[in-house]
């Protein structure tokens, strides 16, 4: 629909498109349901159109299988969508509340009004998921949104920006690519939410830039997911889930099972269910599999190597995989145990398809190695006995946590979705996605009476009765 594709960088061009979308908002913001969700629609049926080049873009970026890109990209966002159709009326509507004593002869109710104009910065490892989802729930809640994909998956963030163009004016929803100087200048601008999702480190640098205008944030991060295994959980079964939830993507999911923390009893059992269960998905070389994609680039590829290669040089024990090729940025699923906390391995987010195995002799030993580090984004317990998921759930902190599976929570479009502190701020998804795109604004109306009598001069009546609300409301 626009007449300009948007394709400069330039800082004059962003306070262009920033100063178009700001004299628009409130036009924006003053739509009705059925206009909102018929731009959800047009989204919803552009993406559906366009799958099977939705999924060239992702092949040509990391070679993820088509069917991949179908599961962990197209099919959240298809789900968020429809859920947001379903049900973005009714939560527009004013919120009633009822009346306390001391507020006899007024109404009130919260208003839900679009922040404004919004920004999203987008990750690469989940590039169209991880821009349209957010971008829908903008969407839903009447704001406008500039939209800034990674410049690490090229392919990707160009389909992006030819979507967006065809369906938005961009004084309503822009696409703004280009690298890290880009993102500078539109932090510079004093939008009125930004969303952003990626690491801790540049969490606070987006933060930090948001603070200067006091712009609201939505931060989803990262960190060390544990995953839990504990002597009673059923180890076939939970290496299956394990294996999926790590190595899908190339263990390039925010939410990937980061290291486990397996009881002494069943880690033998385990490491070997884990060995079996890569197998059964990748075959015996991984690198000659149409299901198993690629890491994103040759930074991240010599990072992920030399994470593994400093981690085997202190002395972990490699069980499986190490195995790399870095013509093609492809390192094999890998799997450590004999780790510990000197391992540069275990003190950063992996972010790839290596995974360190620790062992435990009591829940109070597994607790205690998860909080002597940073609130992680996800958790996962696994186990059989209701009394240790009940402890491991009591005396930790998470953003979510999943028992007896794996990084499954996201999909899920009645929960809320997001870290805590380190590994985040704000949800997102569903009501939460919208909430967190809305200000809630508090409305209350007089409708008969006065406040008067309480008003100075603060006679001894007025006092009292003061001292009466005081005590007794």
């Amino acid at each position: 629909m626009t007449t300009e594709i948007i394709n400069k960088t330039t800082e004059e061009y962003i306070l262009q498109i920033f100063h178009q979308q700001r004299e628009n908002a409130q036009n924006i913001a003053n739509t009705d349901a059925n206009t909102r969700i018929g731009k959800l629609r047009k989204i919803l049926k552009w993406t559906l159109e366009n799958e099977v080049a939705i999924g060239e873009a992702l092949f040509k970026d990391f070679k993820k299988n088509p069917a991949e890109t179908n599961l962990g990209e197209i099919l959240g966002v298809v789900g968020e969508i429809k859920h947001l159709i379903k049900h973005v009326r009714s939560w527009m509507k004013p919120q009633s509340v009822p009346t306390p004593m001391n507020m006899i002869g007024t109404s009130a109710h919260v208003k839900f009004e679009p922040k404004g104009v919004c920004l999203i910065i987008s990750p690469w490892n989940y590039p169209f998921n991880l821009s349209i989802k957010p971008l829908v729930q903008a969407i839903a809640a009447g704001n406008t949104v500039i939209l800034k994909p990674s410049e690490m998956i090229p392919h990707t963030s160009a389909l992006i920006n030819k979507m967006i163009s065809e369906l938005f004016e961009s004084n309503e929803v822009a696409v703004i690519e280009g690298d890290a100087e880009v993102s500078q200048q539109l932090l510079a601008q004093p939008f009125n939410h930004i969303f952003f999702t990626g690491s801790p480190a540049v969490g606070k640098i987006v933060m930090s830039a948001a603070a200067r205008h006091l712009t609201s944030v939505t931060l989803e991060l990262g960190g060390k997911s544990p995953c839990i295994v504990d002597e009673t959980a059923n180890i076939k079964k939970t290496a299956e889930k394990i294996a999926w939830g790590k190595f899908i993507n190339n263990g390039q999911t925010c939410i990937a099972p980061d290291y486990v923390l397996v009881h002494q009893k069943v880690k033998g059992e385990l490491v070997e269910a884990l060995k079996t269960s890569i197998k059964n998905m990748y075959g015996e070389n991984a690198e000659q599999s149409d299901d198993y994609c690629r890491v994103v680039n040759d930074r991240h590829f010599k990072r992920l190597n030399g994470l593994l290669q400093e981690a085997i040089e202190k002395g972990a024990n490699l069980q499986l995989g190490g195995q790399n090729n870095g013509s093609d940025n492809y390192i094999a699923p890998t799997l450590l145990t004999e780790v510990d906390d000197s391992m540069k391995i275990m003190q950063d987010e992996i972010f790839g398809p290596i995974l360190p195995i620790v062992s435990y002799n009591s829940n109070e030993e597994a607790i205690q190695h998860i909080k002597n580090r940073e609130k992680p984004l996800a958790m996962y317990i696994n186990s059989g006995k209701e009394s240790n998921i009940r402890f491991f759930m009591n005396n930790s902190s998470a953003g979510g946590t999943v028992i007896n599976d794996s990084i499954i929570h996201y999909g899920h479009t009645e929960i809320p979705f997001g870290g805590v502190n380190n590994s985040g701020i704000g949800k997102s998804g569903g009501i939460w996605g919208f909430t967190e795109f809305s200000n809630q604004r508090a409305v209350l109306r007089q409708k008969f009476g006065t406040f008067k009598m309480i008003y100075p001069p603060y006679t001894p009546f007025v006092s009292k009765l003061i001292r009466f609300f005081v005590k007794y409301l």
